[in-house]
């Protein structure tokens, strides 16, 4: 209560020391003894326009005359804003020639070449190549001294060793690990064919020791 107490006495000491800043301060009117311009005279006018006035006139009379003159009317610039400054002076140029078109080109007669040779045409399989053609080499087995190879002919796999047939017209006469040697049983020729993993058999197109290829048509089979 106390600390209340003494902020309010605190409060009101400063509204009264405003109080009496305030009054003291606050503007008053004041007075004189003579004025200035005596009540019902003319004010004369701070700046005189002579050369609007008419000789002989008086500088006190409202001239209302000058009201009914009509303003001279603007006669308008004479230039044009959009020309270019410097335009008498500027001088067109002339076009430059346009530039000479490139003669043609002679067109040249091309010269006939030698002529090509003819392809070879393509000699048509022997029966033995067909017949080989129909097997695929996957693969040989060796136990000991024998060697058997994996052949595949019409999604069927067949062995064949030294001894065995083949198609029915072959003799398996030598199995070694890079060639298939067989003898035509027709003629007893001896065909040698390279061994190729996972490619048909190629047979040449000749037997040794045969007049000519075998020319009878074969059957997958042992």
């Amino acid at each position: 209560m106390n600390r209340k107490k003494l902020l309010l006495l605190l409060l009101l000491a400063l509204f009264a020391a405003t109080s009496v800043v305030s009054y003291i301060r606050m503007p008053r009117q004041q007075t004189t003894a003579t004025l200035k311009y005596k009540p019902g005279t003319t004010a004369a006018p701070r700046s005189a326009q002579p050369a609007m006035v008419p000789q002989g006139a008086d500088e006190n009379r409202l001239h209302l005359e000058l009201l009914d003159q009509q303003p001279a009317r603007f006669g308008g610039y004479k230039r044009n804003l959009f020309k270019p400054v410097f335009f008498e002076e500027q001088k067109i140029l002339p076009m430059p020639p346009p530039p000479p078109q490139p003669k043609p080109l002679p067109v040249q007669a091309a010269k006939p070449g030698p002529a090509q040779p003819a392809p070879p045409p393509l000699a048509e399989p022997t029966p033995v190549q067909r017949d080989m053609a129909n097997f695929t080499f996957l693969g040989f087995l060796k136990k000991g001294n024998n060697k058997t190879i994996f052949l595949s002919s019409n999604k069927e796999i067949f062995l064949a060793r030294k001894g065995d047939k083949l198609a029915g017209k072959y003799e398996v006469a030598n199995v070694t690990d890079e060639v298939l040697v067989i003898n035509s049983l027709a003629d007893g020729g001896e065909i040698v064919i390279p061994l190729i993993e996972n490619k048909p058999l190629a047979a040449p197109a000749q037997a040794k020791g045969a007049g000519s290829a075998v020319q009878q048509s074969a059957v997958p089979g042992r």
